[in-house]
């Protein structure tokens, strides 16, 4: 009988070594540009050069007592929210109908809800600039709502179907069996199994309304500035090294918002395994 051959012991596998080390430099290149911001937003020096000579406060100073920057930042965090709670409850509603219906073309209606992840945004964008132009919508904050919140239902339907497929219905059908109606199975039963992917469904839709900048650009008009969209700005039209402490304060957020959805995702999978 033909044994299998294996290879001599000293002949080494480098698949695996390469394969980390070529993953590693990938992700030095990516966060690198984060290690050149941040000093930056402490410089005290009054334009921007890398190493800082010296360090201070003043850009961080310089942001809070400007009234544009301000201004822009609160719009963006109104936007933001709204959005959050608009696209959630509708993603949350879109992504029950379509783990739980049945009916022909079902796949098509999915693909469609999905298309403003697939569509460049910059087309997007164009097609909102017209459509609100007869609305009377550009420049408006209800204008910005409507149009994040298309771009953001789509991510918080993927995140919740992914979660209520993995949903056993039959414990709501035993919740609604001992009398509980449908409202208080749900907020007894189905919405604690299947908040972790809700919740973060309603961080990216955050994330995806605040970062936005190429609608913004298109129709917030001269009175619905948003960050984004004044950092743009700034950076075309002049060199302010306050950009860098907004940058900073920006990458802290989103951290702070991913760790967030880590942990959620981290205690649902403890949850689950106690559960076995």
């Amino acid at each position: 009988m033909n044994q299998r051959e294996t290879p001599p012991r000293h002949q080494k596998d480098w698949g695996p070594f390469v394969l980390s080390t070529t993953s590693y430099l990938a992700l030095l290149f990516l966060i690198l540009p984060v290690f050149i911001i941040i000093p930056l937003s402490f410089s005290s020096q009054r334009y921007l050069e890398f190493p800082p000579k010296g360090f201070s406060l003043q850009w961080y100073v310089s942001f809070f007592s400007n009234y544009n920057w301000t201004t822009a930042t609160w719009t963006s965090f109104k936007i933001a929210f709204s959005v959050t709670v608009l696209a959630t409850v509708l993603g949350t509603l879109a992504s029950f109908f379509f783990v739980r219906a049945t009916f022909k073309g079902k796949n098509l209606i999915y693909t469609f809800m999905l298309s403003p992840m697939i569509i460049p945004v910059i087309v997007v964008a164009i097609a909102f600039y017209f459509f609100f132009a007869k609305l009377k919508l550009i420049g408006s904050v209800t204008g910005m709502i409507l149009a994040h919140t298309v771009l953001a239902v789509p991510y918080v339907i993927v995140i919740v179907t992914a979660t209520l497929q993995g949903f056993d219905i039959n414990l709501e059908r035993a919740a609604m069996n001992l009398g509980a109606n449908r409202l208080r199975t749900f907020r007894k039963v189905t919405f604690p199994l299947v908040r972790t992917g809700i919740l973060s469904g309603a961080l990216f839709a955050f994330l995806t309304s605040f970062d936005e900048v190429i609608i913004a650009i298109f129709i917030s008009g001269t009175t619905a500035y948003t960050l984004p969209k004044r950092m743009w700005e700034t950076i075309t039209m002049e060199t302010d090294p306050t950009i860098t402490a907004i940058a900073t304060m920006l990458i802290v957020l989103t951290v702070g918002l991913l760790g967030a959805i880590e942990m959620f995702r981290r205690r649902a999978s403890s949850r689950q395994a106690g559960a076995k």
